[in-house]
């Protein structure tokens, strides 16, 4: 199958989602604000398609600025609850609240593949659960999605405004990509971490890999595991471990140098891991990455 980029001068066309999705049969999206969507890009270093998602600041339509773009995985469960898997973000919906703080970006939503999901998220092969497909996907972000993004929209394409967000094994992906890919993605999101998978891999790479002086927002909830098993017993240790794992990953980056401008971790007590959990904790992040770069009037 051909790339869906034919020509550097022809661009595939984004459209607006409600539209879009209406032309499909399908009832109103719960989107708000300026929403597009480009259906079925075709990834030649992952050999697969998806829909991409842009959401538009408020101001986008009315000014010449250019704006930061945060990069965001899992991007079906961000702006819709019609298309999440166990309700949405509500991005759409806290960017339009930021956006009265003077707090604008784009934001860039790249769906899951489904069962392909852990593959791409995944940075190193696990021994029981495979994977290790996530140096694909972040060429897939950077030499496919990025040049779409930046050749259409008005962006800041400097590492400081270009951000890579996710959750779970999101966050893994993220984490890695701020240090594997600096050069691009100075601002990083990364909650609730899978930082156990591979047998902790991340951990070794993060202590040997260069040096990133941009910004890194961590955070997790202390009932991550809440409902996992029926053994309350299992749940807190399970949860208790998976608290330790992130502290020792910031320790880590505090002993690389990360001072507390540099880096801000959250620990939100009661919290578990769902998107509402995210959705809850995303504002505070967005604030934190894009201290000091508050628009201008």
């Amino acid at each position: 199958m051909e790339s869906s980029i034919s020509s550097p001068m022809i661009l595939p066309a984004w459209q607006d989602y409600t539209t879009y999705r209406l032309a499909q049969g399908v009832t109103e999206p719960s989107v708000v604000g300026d929403l597009k969507i480009l259906p079925d890009l075709w990834s030649p270093q992952c050999h697969n398609q998806r829909d991409i998602l842009a959401y538009l600041p408020p101001s986008y339509n009315y000014t010449n600025r250019t704006y930061p773009v945060l990069y965001m995985h899992d991007g079906q469960n961000l702006f819709d609850q019609k298309t999440s898997f166990a309700g949405e973000w509500r991005v759409d919906e806290s960017m339009e609240i930021l956006a009265r703080e003077r707090i604008e970006a784009i934001i860039v939503g790249i769906p899951n593949r489904g069962d392909e999901r852990l593959a791409e998220y995944s940075p190193f092969p696990d021994h029981r659960l495979g994977g290790g497909h996530g140096k694909q996907y972040l060429a897939f972000l950077i030499d496919t999605v990025k040049p779409l993004v930046d050749q259409t929209f008005r962006t800041q394409r400097d590492p400081e405004y270009t951000g890579i967000i996710g959750s779970s094994m999101g966050g893994l992906i993220s984490l890695y990509a701020f240090f594997r890919h600096a050069e691009i993605f100075g601002l990083a999101g990364v909650m609730s971490t899978s930082l156990w998978f591979a047998k902790k891999a991340i951990f070794n790479f993060v202590k040997t890999a260069p040096y990133n002086p941009g910004k890194l927002y961590m955070d997790t909830g202390t009932h991550e595991y809440d409902g996992h098993w029926q053994d309350q017993f299992l749940f807190r240790v399970a949860s208790r471990r998976h608290c330790a794992r992130n502290r020792r990953m910031v320790n880590l980056l505090r002993r690389r140098g990360y001072s507390r401008t540099q880096l801000h971790y959250c620990e939100a007590q009661g919290a578990g891991h769902s998107e509402t959990a995210w959705a809850d904790r995303f504002p505070g992040m967005v604030r934190f990455l894009f201290q000091n770069q508050i628009l201008d009037t």
